[in-house]
């Protein structure tokens, strides 16, 4: 059985600032995150591994928590489906995977035999949280955006990405497992699509 890899709180420091000092919104847009994609991937040794790891975070809407508990049961490459099992009380669902993904993940099949995890060390250990939020935040750093990043902007790119296409918000809610509509509204109340058709130019 998988060892769940536990999140590691958070300590917040005493003299840090708003979020809104730091950056203007909480989540990327799809080409910011393409781009910290292939920036990854050109970084390091494991930067196919990385590149993966950013792709399915923001592809899957992962927590952190998620990503480094991510086993290859999950995943059925045959089908083309990974399970995805939600955190924070999350509804777990079942995604399909495109050929992008399901590329990445049979070479880190290859790259990293024998592990339950999809995503390891070097010494075929679960990457731990703390690793992780390394890897996602040196991808924007090399992906040269304009502010500092922080994982859970991924997940927020999913649910901004989702609801700029106009797709179903209950639809979008099962998709990133919120039990709680009210936590997928914030992502169509962004989407440009509200204010589309204002003006007859």
């Amino acid at each position: 059985m998988a060892t769940v890899v536990q999140l590691s709180k958070s300590r917040k420091s005493p003299g840090r600032k708003a979020n809104i000092e730091y950056r203007k919104r909480e989540y990327l847009l799809s080409d910011e995150v393409d781009r910290m994609v292939k920036s990854a991937r050109s970084h390091g040794r494991h930067g196919h591994r990385d590149s993966a790891l950013v792709l399915l975070a923001f592809r899957h809407a992962l927590r952190i928590s998620e990503l480094v508990n991510l086993t290859w049961d999950q995943i059925d490459l045959s089908n083309g489906t990974i399970h995805v099992h939600r955190f924070k009380n999350g509804i777990p669902s079942v995604h399909p995977l495109r050929g992008v993904e399901l590329r990445a993940l049979r070479r880190l099949k290859r790259d990293y035999p024998d592990t339950q995890f999809v995503f390891v060390t070097e010494r075929n250990g679960p990457m731990t949280p703390d690793a992780a939020r390394k890897v996602i935040v040196r991808a924007g750093k090399l992906a040269e955006l304009e502010f500092p990043i922080h994982p859970h902007m991924l997940r927020h790119a999913t649910g901004y990405y989702l609801a700029s296409k106009g797709y179903d918000t209950r639809a979008i809610q099962a998709y990133m497992g919120h039990r709680n509509i009210q936590n997928t509204v914030r992502y169509t109340e962004l989407s440009p699509n509200r204010f589309k058709g204002f003006w007859q130019d």
